[in-house]
């Protein structure tokens, strides 16, 4: 069976030129929208297998674009290739931080751009577990469940909500903002520090060091406890 791209671009040569390359793989079947808005429509009527999205698009950027199907659950799991000429790192961390799983600078091989889709795909591929166990933490998505060293621990809605979007997200830094749509609501007006003492509690009841780290200025990231993480870059840091 064919997987189904959907290209959101306003360059129509290159929109072209990625849709023929996939094509002739014979394994994918390619949609081309033009404008943001287009593209939000064919998306959330049929979630495709992979979305490659220009940041550049006329009246809705590609942030708002990922962050609009990151918030909605057809759609939130759906990989997410950004393409744009924009070279300055806090953009990419933007990205990366509002969902998208991989971040391509124009001008790019097609090559390389099709040996990207097929890592992001054989990343993403198939039924996303429903319960989270590394030996020392259990959690059961489905069941609101929650156990650390064997031990049940209690958590309200919004502290599960959290723990789960950062598990399922893991390894990848979640912006505040992106988390503070998810949990609390994009219409959410209350202050920004709500999610750091939601944050500060479900450490505390984990009472272990090592699954939620701060990304300084940008927001967390959900990393095996005992596992080194690799330095996080402040926004005006270079790697």
């Amino acid at each position: 069976m064919k997987r189904n791209i959907v290209i959101i671009e306003d360059d129509a040569d290159i929109a072209q030129s990625i849709r023929y390359n996939l094509e002739q793989e014979g394994s994918f079947h390619v949609t081309i929208t033009t404008t943001g808005e287009a593209g939000l429509r064919t998306v959330l009527e049929h979630p495709p297998s992979l979305i490659l999205l220009d940041l550049n698009l006329p009246l809705m950027n590609g942030f708002e674009i990922c962050r609009r199907l990151r918030r909605e659950e057809a759609t939130a799991q759906v990989p997410i290739i950004m393409l744009t000429a924009r070279t300055d790192e806090t953009d990419k961390i933007h990205g990366l931080g509002l969902g998208a799983d991989d971040y391509v600078t124009k001008p790019f091989s097609v090559r390389e751009l099709m040996a990207r889709i097929n890592a992001v795909l054989r990343r993403t591929e198939g039924n996303p577990s429903s319960v989270y166990d590394d030996g020392t933490l259990f959690i059961d998505y489905n069941h609101f469940i929650v156990r650390c060293q064997g031990q049940e621990i209690s958590m309200t809605r919004k502290e599960f909500a959290l723990l789960k979007l950062l598990a399922q997200s893991k390894g990848r830094v979640l912006t505040r903002e992106y988390l503070l749509d998810r949990v609390w609501g994009i219409d959410y007006d209350g202050e920004t520090r709500t999610l750091d003492v939601h944050i500060r509690r479900v450490r505390q009841k984990l009472g272990i060091d090592g699954y939620i780290e701060t990304a300084v200025g940008i927001g967390y990231r959900f990393v095996e406890a005992g596992k080194q993480a690799a330095k996080l870059p402040k926004p005006s840091e270079k790697p």
